[in-house]
């Protein structure tokens, strides 16, 4: 069996179940000491309380199985938390190389109806979760890197969403978060590719507790794989940890049931000019108006496909 993540160590955030539980299971088959990170409520929306359990049954079934793993159970989306995730893998491991964020909740609301707390939770575990270990991670790479005179290995997979590409009405928030994380992704990238760091971004699609409602319709098969198991999304993300990802840095790539997707940066789909110095809004109304014309009333980009990817 191929392990190229033999002698790395890795944290994955939110990995008591779901997509974070297939990751780390994935990258400790492929050769890594993985510290499985999660919270640990019952709720999807962050609520319940907080247990040690789902990280340590993770990491005690990736020690079954051969590998080395310890539990973890901070608050990623707690600035001090994160310093102390981090940390622990480089204490436990010696240096730390690979990081998958993947920690999230959900508050489902439609805009007109979401309360401030509503919109910062969901802000705040994503996004800023995101921010706080890679924040920690960044540093030590940094460090490494300067001490030793040469670039070091280091690998950030994050994890964003369709959300974010083709709108999600009742998630403002969410569809907000998994955006910025897409940002914060591309910038981390460029900034930490001196250091060695490659930094990119997936967005998945499969059947978790976060996305029951989501694929309530869609039926499991009787028979052979789901389409729609985590299980089709953690190979990309241990591909991405690995060496043979050394060129891969920056990108935005879509995952479900046997099929990937890289996706191009936004591009100009039309440009007009001014035939003065500035539009005015007789100008811009004669441009822009018949250009929309044979739109449907409502309809936004990527409303029903994304580049050619049609959701669910």
């Amino acid at each position: 069996m191929s392990r190229p993540l033999e002698g790395l160590s890795a944290i994955v955030t939110g990995a008591g179940r779901g997509l974070g539980r297939a990751e780390a299971l994935e990258l400790g088959r492929l050769g890594a000491a993985v510290v499985v990170n999660d919270y640990g409520q019952a709720g999807r929306d962050g609520s319940g309380e907080a247990s040690a359990t789902p990280a340590e049954e993770v990491a005690a079934e990736i020690r079954a199985a051969g590998g080395e793993a310890s539990a973890h159970t901070g608050d990623v989306s707690d600035f001090q938390q994160a310093r102390e995730l981090v940390e622990s893998a480089i204490d436990r491991y010696g240096k730390l190389d690979v990081l998958v964020n993947n920690a999230g909740i959900l508050r489902d609301r439609m805009v007109f109806s979401m309360t401030e707390g509503e919109w910062d939770a969901v802000v705040r575990v994503h996004l800023k979760g995101h921010f706080n270990t890679i924040r920690f991670a960044a540093a030590h790479w940094r460090e490494r890197s300067k001490r030793e005179g040469a670039p070091v290995y280091g690998r950030i997979v994050n994890t964003s969403s369709e959300a974010f590409l083709a709108g999600s009405p009742g998630q403002p928030n969410y569809a907000a978060a998994k955006g910025g994380i897409v940002g914060l992704t591309v910038s981390t990238a460029l900034a930490l590719t001196r250091y060695g760091v490659t930094a990119n971004v997936i967005c998945p699609r499969a059947r978790t507790r976060m996305t029951e409602d989501v694929f309530a319709a869609v039926d499991e098969p009787d028979h052979g794989i789901d389409p729609l198991s985590p299980g089709h999304v953690a190979p990309l993300v241990g591909y991405l940890a690995s060496p043979a990802a050394a060129r891969v840095n920056g990108q935005l790539l879509v995952v479900h049931g046997g099929m990937v997707a890289v996706i191009e940066r936004p591009r100009v789909r039309a440009k007009f000019d001014s035939k003065q110095d500035a539009f005015t809004y007789d100008e811009l109304d004669a441009l822009l108006t018949p250009h929309y014309a044979d739109r449907p009333p409502g309809e936004t980009f990527g409303a029903t496909e994304v580049l050619g990817l049609r959701r669910e």
